[in-house]
């Protein structure tokens, strides 16, 4: 498969997932709110098992033709790189929300200083993705095997540790997904490849996966709730990881199936922006939902996540075309050059 081609499923994949990850929330605050569930709960339900994991996989895909470069220069696109976007935006939220909207300095100070230590708000991801890549740095350094590394963070993941560090939690979450991603990228690129080639054999592979991570979510005893999902026998931790990484594959092989199509050139944009999008989206996806519930605009569960779900998912994209007419603002998704330790 060509580079550019590798890159458009990519894109792709990394498009479906924001877009599953800005509906799920978007769903389940909505939901806490109204009290009661929708239809796009159903399909978030769908996905529990995969949604993350798929992101945190895909992030972890190139790693290995950058995992070599001097300390200096991996640390600034890798580490550095998400910090400086986690440390902007966290103060631009607890600002607007604690500072702002609540007006309560001394509580806006406090959440600042929390925030270093305990990744505020969905930004977890952001400030998880660049500990994820020094630890794999690290490890790399030290020539731990692949082998050893994996059955250790598969272990941690199938614990379910919740402790009060959001950043040990999150961590044995997810480790192992980006990992698998870096370690197995070699593999991933070949089912791609064999997707590609074989567009049948891949599309039948693909319902089998949509039946199988269907029943195993919704029965026996699944539940759902305004503000999560209680799953049914995939709430099984061993099973709940082996359906993690097999929707992760099964959304990059779709992505494969979609590549050639002439309609996904919009996805595969928003893939290529997933980060502008993920920065950005709760602002105006909380601003809308007040709106929209003390007006009476929309009052049931199910038209209004879906309405905050497309204000969410489109107002960042707004924001960034408006930056690039205007040229004020790039700070907010380009890096400046003084938040850098390396040249470009």
């Amino acid at each position: 498969m060509t580079s550019s081609k590798r890159l458009a499923w990519v894109d792709l994949a990394k498009g479906m997932s924001i877009i599953l990850v800005v509906m799920m929330y978007a769903a389940y605050n909505t939901g806490t709110h109204t009290g009661s569930v929708g239809f796009l709960h159903y399909v978030i339900a769908f996905a529990t098992p995969f949604r993350m994991p798929e992101f945190f996989l895909i992030s972890g895909l190139f790693l290995s033709t950058v995992i070599a470069r001097p300390w200096q220069r991996y640390a600034d696109r890798r580490f550095v790189h998400y910090m400086y976007f986690y440390v902007l935006w966290a103060f631009i939220m607890i600002a607007l929300k604690v500072g702002i909207f609540a007006r309560d300095p001394i509580a806006m100070v406090a959440d600042l200083a929390r925030a270093i230590v305990q990744p505020y708000g969905v930004l977890w991801f952001v400030y998880m993705l660049g500990l994820f890549a020094i630890a794999a740095k690290l490890l790399w350094q030290f020539r731990t095997p692949h082998w050893l590394v994996i059955a250790v963070a598969t272990g941690l993941q199938i614990a379910s540790i919740n402790v009060s560090s959001y950043i040990v939690t999150q961590f044995t979450a997810y480790f192992v997904f980006f990992y698998i991603g870096y370690a197995f990228a070699a593999q991933i690129f070949r089912v791609a490849g064999w997707v590609a080639e074989n567009r049948g054999k891949g599309i039948a592979a693909l319902v089998a996966w949509l039946f199988v991570n269907g029943l195993l979510v919704f029965l026996p005893s699944f539940e759902l709730m305004p503000g999560e999902t209680r799953m049914g026998f995939a709430a099984f931790p061993p099973l709940h990881f082996l359906l993690g990484v097999a929707g992760a594959v099964a959304l990059c092989a779709f992505s494969v199936v979609l590549m050639d199509r002439p309609y996904t050139g919009w996805l595969r944009w928003i893939g290529a922006h997933s980060l502008v999008i993920y920065l950005a989206f709760t602002i105006p996806m909380s601003v809308f939902r007040e709106i929209a519930m003390n007006t009476g605009l929309i009052t049931q569960t199910g038209p209004l996540s879906l309405a905050v779900f497309v204000v969410a998912l489109t107002t960042p994209i707004i924001l960034y075309f408006a930056i690039g007419l205007t040229g004020f603002g790039r700070f907010l998704f380009d890096r400046p050059g003084w938040a850098r330790i390396s040249p470009e």
